[in-house]
């Protein structure tokens, strides 16, 4: 009589019907677990890594004051301009409605960043090729100088790229619910309502999706993407009527402020500010330093391997299983390939739809916006940090056969702490500018006191009118700062029409009605060149 074996199984055993398919769910679950916990443990270093990087003490910075001055506590009230949208003022409603704590403030939005981080790539532990891609991805994107530095930071682009990312991770879910379709609605929803540009930007990939996709047609993402939308924009909406007398208005306003949006290309324009500064315009004198333009060709190579790996299927990372024999390798490798080859959704559509998100989301901003700030492109880093967490792992499971072995950790682990190396010192070097470039607003609201400009309102006048501050630079901060209200220079249609009581200009004179007006240099500023001209 001779012995039967089964694939996997004891002489004599006949595996039962279904244990392969069993087994392998197991498995699969039990990577999710860990990939889960080790996603915990990544917010929760990005939390950590940015409160040491950048001191919860910064000052607010100008997008930041101009948030908080819609609550008393950080009043006067600073112009509000058409591209501005009402979400970040939601956001530091929980402390800023009662406290002016700067400290306070920035420990909140460190919790809401970091719970945001969570929230965006957890869809992915289920979604993606593998679940370890996660973590991973939170790890890149967060690890990002960028997302380090704001993440305290009174600022919409973290919060727009997590509800990108987030709703596009449950979007191409093969099973949907209804909490599903709802985590799709309130991904497009947060990114809309912080971003109204982006939130559509967001959403055309996501509803051609559902148009042209078989396997994703219906109501339900449909009307999920729809109802995001609306409920994102419809504050944007009523404000555009209310405000600026219609959305077409506002919208001419919003293209003005900006610098009159236009077809051109600036791609050179965000590479240049993939170190710095946090506003670039114009970026005309700004250049390119390869150090820091590491991520970019990093980014690349990552999402290609990525491409790459789930066109190929190979194994990537560590198995899951008992035993370590040639048989047992081999159900490993090919577990793994089974999960690559067919991640949850249909497959060709689930690996675009993230890369055409990105793309759709980056185009306005590399073709129309005629300057460049880092943290624009955020939602595009965000969408490619899954295909580059893949392809990632696929290079670190490829180093673990190196001979000599050693080489297949030290390569890799030199690239990676290189990398993290730079964006740690980039995130700590602006932060150390920042708070030097803040600081003089501060000194130079003293030296406007000790001239008797600022408090509030003008000394000796007769009404309770706050001063009129003008300048060629950072008028609406400085005015904040020293109790002044901005004048028409950068405050636009809602800057104050009466004659400034005084300028404050840098490295620039002054124009022909103030050249006789009693000048004073601000010592001791971080930026040299500041010079106060007061109204006799």
């Amino acid at each position: 009589m001779s012995v039967r074996r089964g694939a996997g199984g004891a002489a004599g055993e006949e595996p039962a019907v279904g244990e392969g398919a069993a087994g392998h769910a197991g498995a699969r679950d039990g990577a999710v677990l860990r990939a889960h916990r080790i996603l915990i443990g990544v917010c929760c270093a990005f939390a950590l890594l940015s409160a040491v990087l950048v001191p919860l003490t910064l000052p607010l910075g100008w997008d930041e004051l101009v948030y908080a001055s819609r609550y008393s506590p950080y009043g006067p009230a600073t112009p509000f301009s058409a591209p501005r949208t009402r979400g970040v003022p939601l956001l530091i409603a929980p402390v800023a409605l009662w406290s002016d704590s700067v400290v306070l403030l920035r420990v909140w939005l460190t919790l809401l960043s970091t719970a945001a981080l969570y929230l965006g790539f957890r869809p992915w532990l289920r979604v993606a090729y593998q679940p370890s891609v996660a973590p991973v991805a939170a790890a890149l994107y967060g690890g990002l100088w960028i997302t380090l530095f704001y993440a305290s930071a009174a600022m919409p682009n973290h919060y727009t790229a997590m509800g990108a990312v987030g709703a596009v991770g449950l979007f191409v879910r093969s099973r949907q619910t209804p909490l599903t379709y709802a985590g799709v609605a309130a991904g497009v929803a947060l990114a809309t309502l912080m971003r109204p540009n982006d939130g559509f930007a967001i959403g055309l990939p996501l509803l051609l999706a559902a148009l042209l996709v078989p396997a994703w047609r219906g109501r339900g993402r449909v009307t999920a993407v729809l109802g995001g939308l609306a409920a994102g924009a419809l504050p944007w909406a009523v404000e555009a009527y209310v405000r600026f007398g219609g959305v077409r208005e506002r919208l001419t306003e919003a293209s003005e402020v900006q610098g009159d949006l236009r077809p051109l290309l600036s791609f050179a324009h965000h590479l240049t500010v993939m170190d710095g500064p946090l506003l670039c315009r114009p970026c005309d004198n700004d250049g390119i330093r390869p150090v820091a333009a590491e991520w970019w060709l990093l980014l690349s190579f990552l999402v290609a391997v990525g491409l790459w790996a789930l066109r190929r299927g190979p194994a990537v990372g560590g198995g899951s299983g008992s035993g370590s024999g040639p048989a047992a390798r081999q159900d490993r490798r090919q577990i793994l390939r089974q999960d690559l080859r067919q991640p949850d959704g249909p497959r060709i559509p689930t690996i675009a739809l993230p890369l055409l998100t990105a793309l759709a989301i980056a185009l306005p901003y590399l073709l129309l916006v005629p300057y460049a700030a880092p943290r624009f492109l955020l939602p595009t880093h965000a969408l490619l940090a899954p295909t580059a967490a893949l392809g990632l792992l696929t290079l670190l499971g490829h180093a673990r056969a190196f001979r000599p072995r050693w080489a297949g950790v030290v390569v890799p682990g030199l690239v990676l702490g290189g990398h993290l190396a730079v964006q740690v010192l980039l995130a700590h070097g602006n932060a150390t500018i920042q708070a030097g470039a803040r600081g003089d607003w501060t000194r130079i609201a003293e030296a406007l006191e000790r001239h008797g400009v600022g408090n509030g309102s003008r000394s000796g006048s007769d009404t309770d009118d706050p001063c009129v501050l003008d300048g060629n630079t950072a008028v609406i901060p400085l005015a904040h700062v020293a109790g002044c209200a901005p004048g028409g220079s950068e405050g636009g249609s809602e800057g104050d029409p009466r004659e400034p009581d005084a300028l404050v200009l840098r490295r620039a004179a002054p124009p022909h009605w103030a050249r006789d007006w009693p000048q004073h240099a601000v010592p001791g500023t971080y930026a040299p060149g500041w010079v106060i001209h007061v109204r006799p």
